[in-house]
């Protein structure tokens, strides 16, 4: 059974070797993001269940529940939700 990524309440297939970022625009959905490294933090989102870990240590400023689309990947099911 094949993990999923529901992104404001709208459910996908996750591809575990792929950023959180990836794996949205593989299913062109539009996120906001800049940098593509986790310096600017344009990408900042709330994590509402799962877990995450980072391919590169993130700079930009998160706050407790918050993590960065394009440095993260996840290895089973994670729930998450724009900030805007």
């Amino acid at each position: 059974m094949s993990s999923k990524l529901t992104y404001n309440g709208k459910q996908y297939t996750l591809d575990e070797e792929a950023t959180l970022l990836e794996n949205l625009e593989k299913q062109a959905v539009s996120v906001e993001f800049h940098c593509r490294d986790g310096h600017c933090g344009a990408c900042r989102s709330q994590l509402v269940s799962g877990d995450v870990s980072y391919t590169t240590f993130p700079m930009a400023y998160l706050k407790d529940g918050e993590v960065l689309l394009c440095c993260s990947k996840s290895k089973k099911d994670i729930t998450i939700k724009s900030l805007s």
